[in-house]
């Protein structure tokens, strides 16, 4: 692999980082807080280390396995008044800190994890504002349970998920395997050994830039990014990968930085190259690692296809997207009526939504959303009205057997489903009731797994709703058209 266009860090004696370079400049851009993972020995802290060299940073460093929270705040006293404390201030505090790295801090005491996450998270400590400190960086092993076979670090536990989930970037350090030719001499040449880092790439210069233009745009968004950050979460959920609502505004932020660092304008981001570097950010953006269950590749590249397209597409191709991302039955309704573009693009819709979502959830829909079709209120075409039909009429006319199995000289039994099916029907009311029956008895004919039927009863019934109001407002807006022109 060649070396980045215009690196900063082998400018200050850092090498090995070429892959995750900007991802690591996107980080002193947004100052959120950063932590790196890696095998010990691959340069974690001479990194960060050399970075507050290079930028001239009053700088902390802290072994999270051995500090304790004096080494912190300093000796506490009273003051003269003995109304309050003060804190005994020495060259080691992080009063006046620029910038922090708590090294091993998957090593340290919870307790001391928690006094720690106001400091990582509101730049505070005992609740005093850290007003000078602009960078919070830390440093881990891999815990113990993401340590392959070739690892034994003891004491390297998972990090807390919600001191995890404060770190905006999650980076891997690249291990001697994963080097370049070129970067494995670089890094084994004793040349400038125990030199302080001086900023010969011209790192300041450039970062106070693109700051500033990262602060320009964060006044007005670029659409894009967040669309392409709402589509990732709600693909990744779908995926049982769950990213918090916080989380989404520091991967909008780091999107915004990365961008910024490569020199692509934040609202046009296109081509293989931005493709590759939003899945790179997403990818560094996902604090799992952490504690030692890593998302699954797949499911995040799958998730990163689909909000990429989302975001990256216009018109109605664009609303397709959107319609495909969400998960929900009745806002997929809602989407439908409001905001559809056109009948073709409707039919489209409805079409894909019958084909590829699972059989349970695609006959629940054609079973709400079919009154209204037939009645021509829903923006989709004469095929889609049909393809509702369809499976519609099959549900309205359920005829099937089912069989279970008993023991040998047991007692009479009923179908499991049939028993969870009763317990729900008796407690609904008589019009929900007896929609509720035909989808649910429809599952169980055609061997459809349900398990709990209480998550897809509900999502039948608020799609119901939905497609009932928008009936009863279209009839409304009827009449009183019609009211007018008398």
């Amino acid at each position: 692999m060649a070396r980045r266009k215009n690196a900063h860090l082998p400018g200050l004696g850092v090498y090995g980082f070429d892959s995750i370079e900007p991802l690591i400049l996107s980080a002193l851009v947004t100052e959120d807080p950063l932590l790196l993972i890696g095998p010990s020995g691959t340069g974690k802290t001479f990194l960060l280390n050399s970075l507050s060299e290079a930028l001239d940073l009053e700088h902390r460093h802290y072994n999270a396995s051995l500090i304790s929270f004096d080494d912190l705040v300093g000796f506490p006293y009273p003051d003269d008044e003995k109304t309050s404390v003060r804190f005994l201030k020495t060259p080691a505090t992080v009063w006046g800190a620029e910038s922090v790295l708590i090294d091993e801090i998957n090593r340290c005491k919870p307790e001391h994890q928690n006094r720690l996450f106001s400091l990582v998270h509101e730049r505070k400590i005992q609740g005093l504002s850290l007003d000078t400190l602009r960078y919070r960086w830390a440093a881990m092993n891999p815990c113990s349970t993401d340590q392959s076979p070739d690892e034994n670090y003891l004491g390297a536990e998972p990090l807390d998920a919600a001191l995890a989930d404060r770190f905006a970037l999650i980076l891997d350090v690249a291990d001697w395997d994963a080097l370049t030719d070129d970067e494995r001499r670089l890094v084994a040449s004793p040349t400038g050994e125990g030199a302080i880092a001086s900023d010969n790439s011209g790192l300041k210069t450039a970062l106070t830039e693109w700051r500033q233009t990262f602060l320009e745009h964060l006044g007005r968004y670029p659409v894009r990014i967040v669309s392409y950050v709402c589509a990732v979460t709600t693909a990744l959920l779908e995926g049982g990968i769950r990213v918090s609502p916080r989380r989404t505004r520091l991967i909008a932020r780091t999107l915004l930085a990365t961008l910024v660092v490569e020199g692509v304008n934040p609202d046009k981001p296109a081509g293989r190259s931005c493709d590759a570097l939003f899945k790179k950010v997403l990818s560094a953006s996902l604090p799992q690692r952490a504690w030692g269950n890593a998302p699954d590749a797949d499911k995040v590249a799958a998730a990163h296809r689909l909000a990429w397209g989302a975001a990256m597409a216009t018109g109605p191709e664009q609303w397709l997207h959107s319609f495909r991302l969400e998960p929900r039955m009745d806002r997929k309704a809602q989407l439908l009526i409001n905001s559809c573009p056109d009948p073709d693009t409707g039919t489209l819709a409805v079409e894909q939504l019958l084909a590829q979502e699972s059989k349970e959830f695609a006959a629940a829909f054609a079973l709400a959303a079919f009154p209204a079709a037939a009645e021509g209120r829903l923006p989709i075409g004469a095929e889609g009205v049909n393809d509702l039909g369809r499976l519609a009429q099959e549900l309205l006319t359920v005829d099937g057997e089912v069989s279970w199995q008993e023991r040998i000289g047991g007692s009479p039994s009923t179908h499991p489903e049939l028993q969870r099916i009763a317990m729900l029907l008796n407690v609904l009311e008589p019009a929900r009731r007896a929609r509720a029956q035909q989808l649910l008895f429809y599952c169980v004919v055609h061997n459809l797994p349900i398990g709990d039927p209480r998550p897809l009863e509900d999502n039948f019934h608020r799609c119901v709703q939905v497609f009932a109001e928008a009936g009863a407002a279209g009839k409304a807006a009827k009449a009183l058209a019609e009211g007018s022109a008398a």
